[in-house]
């Protein structure tokens, strides 16, 4: 199975449907065939609060 490679912009969406919009971190996984853990991760790598730009 090759790996798959998301854009930030992509990682930085999910991220926010689940801080700025209320989504459950399973349901924003869901729906892009994110797992759930991939998407903690990337809650992790973009901290608290959520940065208005890149690093």
């Amino acid at each position: 199975m090759k790996r798959r490679k998301f854009s930030r912009e992509f990682k930085i969406e999910a991220v926010k449907l689940v801080r700025e919009r209320g989504v459950s971190v399973a349901q924003a996984g869901r729906d892009p065939d994110v797992h759930e853990n991939v998407l903690r991760k990337w809650m992790k790598e973009f901290g608290r609060p959520f940065p208005a730009t890149g690093r």
